[in-house]
Formats: C-alpha cells, structure tokens, sequence
C-alpha cells in the first residue's frame, strides 16, 4: 500500500481563510432559477414562490456569496425589464441560452431569496451589450439612498432601504467569441476602467472585478490580463477566471488530476498581475476572484443540449443537467482543496452553478429537491475550514498522468483557527485502484483529539444520486483514523477518495 506523510504546522500560514472562496453563482440558464430556487406552485413555495426545500439545502451547501445574474446571459441583459409590477414585465429572448426571459425573478426577488438563505448578492452588469450609463443607472438603483429617481423608482418597488451591493463584476467572459458583445482586451480594458471609475463616482468603497480569461486554454491568455489590467489596475481590486474540468474518453488519472491545472492556472494569472503591478510601481496586490468553476461535460451539451432552431425558444428548458458521480464529487473536493492553497490570491470563488445548472442541487417539478454528489465536499469543507489556511509540508509519491504529466497521489490543505485551536484537514487520494495510508504530523498545533471523519468514496466510482435513488452516494465516518500521543494522525484513504477531519481541543 502507497504512504503518503503529511506535516502541519501553524506558523506556515498561506492566509487568512475569506469566507467567499465558497461562493456560488446563478444565472438564469435552463431551471437553475425557474423550476430550481423558484416554483410558485411546488408544495413547499413559501409566499414569494420559492422553494423552502431548496432554500434548506443552500443553507447546508454553507454558500456565503452568489454571483448573479450571469454568466452569459448578462451580457444581453436588461436590468431593468427585472423590477416592478411582475406582471408587466416584458419577456425578452436569451440569445446566450437560446430560450425565453419571462423575468418573474429580477433585483428585487432574488435579494430576497439572497437574504432567505444567508448569502450576501454580487452582482454582475452588462458590459456587452450596454456600457457605463446603465451600469451607474443599476448603481443607483441598488445603493444610492439619496432622493434621485432612480432610488425613488427603487423605493416605489417595495424596497425602501437600499440593497447595499458591494461586490461587483464587470462585464463576464468578454474575451469570448461566444459572448454577446465580445472584444478585445484593449477596448474591454478601456471600457471597464472607464465604468469602475464612474461606479466609484456613486460609490468608492465598492469592490469590483475585472474579467480575466474565460479560461486557461484561451488564446489570448495571459496577454489578456496583462492588457486589461494595464487600463484597470488602479481601479478594480479583483482579476476574474473561469475554469470548467470534465473526464475525457474514461481517463480517470488524468481527471483526478485536474486540479494540478487549476494550480497552474492561478499561479499564472498571479504572476501576470504581479508584472503590471512591477511596471506601475504599485503598493496593490491584485486579488483573484475564481468566479465560475466546477466539472461541467461540456461535451455533452454540444451534442445533446444546444437548443438551435430559430422558431423555439422554450422557457426554462432541462440545460446543462449533469448528474454527477463520485469521481465528479472527488475532483470538485480537489479543486475546494486548489483554492484553499491560493488563499493568499484567491479571496472569492463561485461555485457554477447551484440549482439544477452543472449544481449540487437537483430537483423536480412538483416533487423532490436532493443533493448530488458534489453536495458534499463543498458542505463539508464550508462547514469545517476556520481561520487561517496552512500550508501543508507533503511527502507522497506520483504517478504519470497523459494530460498532466507525473502528479501527486495525495493532494491535501489544512486550516486552523488561532482563538479556538481547531483544525481540519482535507485529503484526496487520486490513485484509482489503490488504497494510501497517510500520517499527520499535528504535534505542533497543540494537543488535539479527532472531533469527526468524512469520507466519500464508493466501490463503483461512477455511483450517482438521481431522482430514482437519491441517497445512493453519501459520506461515512472513516474509522481507520488514529491520533497518538505523539500527536501523529494515521487514516487510510480509499481510491478515488475525498476526506475530512475535524480536530478539536
């Protein structure tokens, strides 16, 4: 059996933990709003229509921030076709998802909803089609108490104390063909520092996000940050990216692995923002907001998915609906693992998507709300991490990998809190035949005692929960897990294998 040996010690510290890094992210794509938080007629609708059974298990999941109202679909977005009287709301054509916005759900409801479920809003304004007036316009409406008319309008909507929005993205994958409105990185720059500076104007203890890459493998990346926050150093406090991780042709190492890409990818837009930050003698650390991530079989939706005909724009069509299996909940409690170990740079992260939409949570019309498998490391995670994030010493052999070269067997982070001395640690095993046994080194933090042991792990590694059997897959106690005297922790990590433990006083 593979050992892999583990030493913790609280003076390696990476960061402070930021509550944000487990975030989540709506957009009103396929039933993630609409059949998913939303459903007037579901037995457990509370007064405004929305699901009390999934507002339940947000608040399990532990989201603390939600991106919202895209993604995609924000770039051809009208804020304003979202507030008022419901009722006359205009319908408008999503071209992003191809479907019909029949804007039930706008400003006003989804604040609420935010508030239902313990998650502060961040919102995102349409830089693609529209620029900075209907940014400061949106501004005005959601912050400014003053009597203006746009606050007023507010007030006459039922809102009478402003929201009170403080993190803000500027535009979403601009440098994407895909999206509505795209350009390059020198006129997007210009345009969003153009638009922080004027939101600033209203507002300047506002905290925006310029879009960095829509992803690693873009053409344009690393010149793209570099542009862009040329224009914008001075005016944003976040640089964005998006990553998406999917298994190709049953190639489980290398997917195991995924995280390896996610590290490389954070490294290398810290180091892109580092030498403007060189260039412009600045004292300002740019801090990274990985505002889209997850496993999402994006080949799945060009083959199956992609509603295309000209005629048919249905409303909240079943898009994007992956159901996730162990190995999906693995790789996802990897990548929570990836984010922890930037926490020095990483200061907000968003989950894509959390109903329905590539989600942890699932439902049906009418019927149940249930957890995938990808619920659980996040909850968990959330729930466990305090404090400050340390920064493990790992010794663990590798293994060869066809997309990534040799990469660790183990992957893991720990966190502590400094008032109460509690700790938790986070472990993956990649390898996908083989048990690993691990030791802990936590006698530097102090005298400690196991508190409780998670693992998700299954026999059949594509084991799924669905509407049919919607508790096949769950976490259980790992009772291999040992503390000496000595203060050495020992467990044994299954294959394809995600693990926590709690350690307390």
């Amino acid at each position: 059996m593979p050992a892999a040996r583990l030493t913790l010690d609280p003076a390696f510290v990476v960061a402070s933990l930021d509550r944000r890094l487990f975030g989540s992210f709506v957009e009103h794509l396929g039933r993630c709003v609409y059949d998913g938080l939303y459903e007037p007629g579901h037995p457990t609708a509370d007064a405004e229509g929305f699901r009390q059974d999934v507002i339940d298990l947000v608040r399990e999941l532990g989201v603390t921030t939600i991106r919202y109202p895209g993604g995609n679909f924000v770039s051809g977005y009208r804020w304003e076709d979202g507030v008022g009287p419901v009722e006359q709301r205009p319908k408008r054509l999503d071209t992003a998802w191809h479907s019909l916005e029949t804007n039930e759900v706008g400003l006003h409801e989804f604040a609420s909803w935010s508030d239902k479920v313990g998650s502060e809003l961040m919102l995102a304004v349409n830089l693609g089609t529209r620029g900075v007036q209907e940014a400061i316009d949106l501004l005005e409406y959601t912050n400014i108490p003053s009597p203006s008319a746009f606050s007023q309008q507010r007030v006459a909507n039922g809102a009478d104390a402003p929201f009170d929005v403080r993190m803000w993205c500027l535009g979403n994958e601009m440098d994407g063909p895909w999206q509505l409105g795209y350009r390059s990185a020198e006129d997007y720059g210009v345009l969003a520092s153009r638009t922080a500076k004027a939101m600033r104007q209203l507002d300047p203890d506002l905290e925006l996000v310029a879009c960095g890459s829509s992803n690693r493998h873009m053409p344009t990346f690393g010149s793209w940050e570099r542009t862009v926050l040329e224009h914008t150093y001075d005016d944003v406090d976040f640089i964005s990216c998006h990553a998406y991780y999917q298994l190709h042709d049953g190639d489980l190492g290398s997917f195991l692995a995924c995280a390896t890409d996610m590290d490389a990818f954070i490294e290398e837009i810290a180091s892109a923002a580092d030498h403007v930050k060189s260039i412009r003698r600045s004292d300002k650390t740019m801090k990274i907001s990985f505002d889209e991530w997850n496993v999402w079989y994006v080949d799945r939706y060009h083959d199956v998915d992609r509603i295309t005909a000209v005629g048919e724009w249905p409303v909240a069509p079943r898009l994007l609906e992956d159901a996730y299996s162990v190995v999906d909940a693995v790789v996802v409690g990897n990548l929570i693992i990836s984010l922890l170990k930037h926490a020095d740079r990483v200061r907000s992260a968003s989950l894509a998507q959390l109903v329905n939409v590539i989600a942890p949570i699932m439902t049906e019309p009418g019927g149940a709300a249930w957890k995938q498998t990808t619920f659980f490391p996040f909850a968990l995670t959330a729930r466990l991490a305090q404090g400050e994030v340390l920064k493990p010493a790992l010794e663990v052999p590798a293994y060869a990998t066809a997309a990534y070269g040799d990469a660790p067997l183990v992957d893991a982070v720990a966190t502590r809190d400094p008032d109460t001395g509690a700790a938790a640690v986070f472990l993956v095993n990649r390898s996908v035949d083989e048990a690993i046994t691990v030791t802990v080194d936590v006698e530097r933090l102090g005298a400690l005692r196991i508190a409780e042991t998670h693992t998700l792990a299954d026999a059949d590694p594509f084991a799924a929960n669905t509407l049919e059997d919607q508790e096949r897959v769950a976490p259980a106690a790992n009772d291999s897990a040992r503390l000496d005297e000595d203060g050495v922790l020992t467990i044994e990590l299954p294959p394809v294998s995600w693990t926590a433990i709690a350690l307390t006083r």
